[in-house]
């Protein structure tokens, strides 16, 4: 279903393989006719693109733009196949470009260093022919574009006859990018802010060193920006209350801190090992995967503010406190 968001700019909400069933794609209709995001590369999203394309008078050959707002598969994975079909250029902050162009392409070769990074923290050995298999899985749905064209932070956009302002909103995404229209107070924000439930902001290998910190700093900016409306990823696609949710996230975010701190002073422990005390639940490797990866943002953001100590012990690093 389209939902119109302001004049010419549509949200439409394209089914993905996951827990969260869909993810927000924009339509600009007018020129140059733009995606903001492209889903995954499956049937299902090209099927569900191709009717909103239709009912709005156009088809893929009319697409000239496309706006990455992060190279995670389910906002790029479509990128290359519209860019094949119709010359688009395919747009990405520059910070984010190296994962976009880089990771995706060169995949094979970065998968001994993503696994070295888990087992380094302590995930066990048998879940790495799991997890493989599901990246394998991800890597599939994913066309990657054969050029990017970078976006620089406050660089501006044009959509639905307004300038928009290019935001840099880390944390989720080392180079996540949002874009901001002050005088409609409307922030086109992909995943760095969600309704039901937190963004992944996890540490993986080749990443940022501190991405709970840089996503703290994103969400005091929402607050900052408090807009009006804003389009969201998943579970919108459109929220009013983004710096009430912000807020929100950061005091989730604060508990887990404390829950860290908390957990540690008992005993030193490894990031796997404290990642199962803080998701209980039953989850996928996939799962666990991510909860690991959240955990190490937490327990790096404590240590590199003179917390936490890390040593080298067993074949895995163990935080503790001072």
């Amino acid at each position: 279903m389209l939902t119109r968001v302001h004049d010419t700019l549509y949200a439409l909400q394209v089914p993905i393989p996951y827990p969260m069933r869909f993810v927000t794609v924009l339509i600009d209709t007018a020129r140059p006719v733009t995606l903001v995001d492209a889903a995954l590369d499956t049937p299902e999203a090209r099927e569900a693109i191709e009717d909103a394309l239709r009912e709005l008078g156009l088809h893929w050959e009319r697409v000239e733009r496309v706006i990455v707002t992060h190279h995670h598969p389910d906002h790029y994975g479509l990128a290359g196949l519209v860019e094949e079909r119709s010359g688009a250029t395919v747009h990405m902050l520059d910070l984010d470009i190296a994962r976009g162009e880089r990771y995706w392409h060169m995949w094979e070769k970065w998968l001994p260093g993503h696994q070295k990074h888990l087992t380094d923290h302590g995930l066990p050995q048998d879940l790495l022919a799991e997890l493989e298999a599901e990246s394998r899985r991800s890597r599939a749905r994913v066309h990657p574009a054969s050029r990017l064209h970078p976006l620089k932070e406050h660089d501006r956009v044009r959509l639905a006859g307004h300038d928009f302002e290019v935001l840099w909103l880390p944390g989720h995404a080392d180079g996540h990018l949002g874009l901001w229209q002050p005088e409609l107070s409307l922030l086109i924000a992909g995943d760095a802010v969600l309704p039901r439930i937190s963004p992944n902001v996890g540490l993986y290998a080749y990443s940022r060193p501190d991405p709970l910190g840089d996503y703290l700093g994103t969400l005091a900016r929402i607050e900052t920006l408090a807009p009006a409306r804003t389009v969201v990823g998943h579970y919108g696609p459109v929220i009013d209350n983004a710096a009430t949710r912000a807020r929100e996230l950061i005091a989730h975010h604060e508990e887990r801190l404390d829950f860290c701190r908390e957990e540690l002073r008992r005993e030193p422990r490894h990031a796997y090992d404290l990642s199962n005390a803080m998701f209980r639940r039953e989850l996928s490797p996939s799962g666990r995967r991510f909860a690991l990866a959240e955990t190490l943002a937490h327990v790096e953001y404590l240590r590199a503010r003179g917390e936490l100590t890390r040593e080298w012990s067993g074949g895995a690093w163990m935080y503790g406190t001072i």
